[in-house]
């Protein structure tokens, strides 16, 4: 049953990015033309400051879904009850002090925002902000279906949702380049999107509606409040090592480098969200495995998941740093370009972030909070510290470099070092082991793609679409041929067959196949 529903939460996931990434793509070309470099950069840094705001909610969503999963195993109505109405009330708050916080860092916009011609900051930023607090009154129905793996409804909605919301937005910007209309009709789709998600959950769960007399346990309450306040410290943490490059581009150099940088984030956002679909899905099986399995085989499907990581990641990396220049060119013009530094330093930051994704998703469903409760704010000190002195000398790539350096110094080790000590009981050296060598792996596959590459032009799309191809085949041929005699490949071979199995055609082409390969061994013998 986990299978089945990480299968089905993973297809729906992909298909939903797959839609999305086509018309993001749209719709910032059309922002570009239509309202240029700056409005971009302006909506690039008020998404960042009010990512800050969102730090409101730091530990109350992660702890409270932790304490979900095993009164969901165990159907334990009457304590699902108990801790969703915590929930309601938690996510009431959140929404009052998300606001109250917002409307206090209006005095100060002139500080973050410089060399900049846009018009009404002041009422851009009010509805950035409506469009971050209103969601809080809603989102503890939509975790629900998360921790009972059927997190594909939520992507259905919401994809419908930014399918619509996009299209009209698209339509406004090129019509009427009108920015204002653009955030209204925005926060208008994205309000009403978590009514109807949270109506359909009220549908599939009528006892969610109705209210209990039953006590959270002094246990489970000490618990959620120990782990609040560990994921708190966390995510403040987290949000100085990856939320604040926005501002301080933005504030050392100037808005339009903010809109320069946002096209380059965008691209590697996509790729880290088409990767997390796989693992979002994963999440909430990952989760009850731990409540139910023991540590060996919790560590078994880990070794799994490390290599799907590694794979995925690393593909994702290798594609990114040979074909985010020349696809900017073409996409939008070499003035759009940065330097390949910016890129090179972007891309390894991105993939040692990502190889953290199976250790990181063992130690949030085991509910390893507390112990490294400060590790986020020594990487964000390391960071803030680095970023203000690097910049000066290395300007924006400075900023990219502290943030790699942090990481590095910080939750590269702490993570791995706190789940094999307390879940996998196994010697930590193993995780490195595997780590460098997956590295080094990908770093051969990434000189190999190079140097096929030197020999190919890149002025076309086509010329463009050819050398991702080439991509594609070369390093996945080099990982099949370097790992099939594994375990773990054997596990993903045999759960991949088994989602193909689940569509007719493929189930068709598979027997058929096999059929061939039996008739093919049987000629050999004679």
């Amino acid at each position: 049953m986990r299978t089945k529903h990480t299968l089905l939460n993973m297809t729906a996931g992909l298909g939903n990015q797959l839609i999305i990434t086509v018309l993001s793509f749209i719709s910032r070309t059309v922002f570009i033309n239509s309202l240029g470099i700056d409005y971009l950069g302006v909506n690039a840094l008020f998404t960042s400051i009010l990512a800050m705001l969102s730090l409101a909610e730091a530990g109350i969503g992660s702890s409270i879904i932790y304490n979900l999963y095993k009164p969901v195993a165990d159907h334990d109505v009457p304590k699902i009850q108990a801790l969703m109405q915590l929930y309601k009330k938690s996510y009431m708050v959140i929404a009052g002090i998300v606001m109250l916080l917002g409307l206090g860092l209006l005095p100060f916009l002139d500080t973050f925002v410089k060399d900049t011609s846009v018009e009404h900051l002041t009422l851009i930023y009010f509805m950035f902000l409506i469009n971050t607090a209103a969601p809080y009154l809603f989102v503890y129905k939509h975790s629900f279906l998360n921790v009972n793996q059927k997190n594909y409804i939520v992507t259905a909605v919401f994809s419908a949702s930014s399918i619509v919301s996009t299209l009209v937005k698209i339509a406004i910007i090129y019509f009427t380049e009108n920015y204002i209309l653009f955030l209204v009709v925005e926060s208008v789709i994205t309000i009403s999107t978590s009514i109807i998600l949270a109506a359909v959950v009220d549908r599939m769960y009528p006892f969610l509606k109705q209210k209990t007399s039953h006590k959270i346990d002094a246990e489970t309450k000490a618990t959620f409040i120990k782990n609040m306040k560990a994921i708190m410290l966390q995510n403040i943490g987290t949000y100085f090592i990856f939320g604040v490059d926005s501002i301080l581009i933005s504030s050392f150099i100037s808005v339009a480098a903010v809109g320069l940088y946002s096209n380059y984030k965008m691209l590697i956002d996509i790729c880290r969200t088409f990767v997390n679909q796989v693992f979002t899905s994963m999440y909430h099986s990952v989760g009850n495995l731990v409540a139910k399995e023991n540590a060996e085989t919790v560590y078994r499907i880990y070794r799994v998941t490390m290599l799907l990581n590694f794979w995925l990641y690393s593909l994702f990396a290798v594609l990114l740093y040979l074909l985010v220049q020349p696809f900017i060119k073409l996409w939008i013009g070499e003035p759009f370009l940065m330097g390949q530094a910016v890129l090179l330093v972007s891309v390894i930051t991105f993939y040692e972030r990502g190889m953290r994704n199976s250790i990181t998703t063992v130690k949030n469903t085991a509910g390893i909070f507390h112990e490294d409760r400060f590790a986020p704010l020594c990487q964000a000190a390391i960071n803030l510290g680095l970023s203000l002195l690097l910049v000066k000398h290395m300007g924006i790539t400075g900023i990219f470099v502290g943030s790699l350096v942090s990481a590095l110094a910080v939750p590269f080790w702490t993570t791995p070092y706190l789940v094999y000590r307390k879940v996998f009981r196994q010697p930590l050296h193993r995780y490195f082991t595997s780590y460098v060598y997956y590295a080094a792996v990908g770093t051969g596959a990434c000189f190999a793609v190079g140097a096929v590459y030197s020999f190919i032009p890149s002025g076309t799309f086509i010329w463009l679409g050819l050398k991702a191809v080439i991509c594609l085949l070369m390093v996945n041929l080099l990982y099949i041929a370097l790992f099939h005699r594994t375990d773990e490949f054997s596990y993903l071979w045999t759960t991949f067959k088994g989602l193909l199995e689940r569509l007719p055609h493929a189930r068709m082409l598979l027997s058929r196949l096999q059929r061939q390969g039996r008739a093919t061994e049987a000629g050999g013998h004679k």
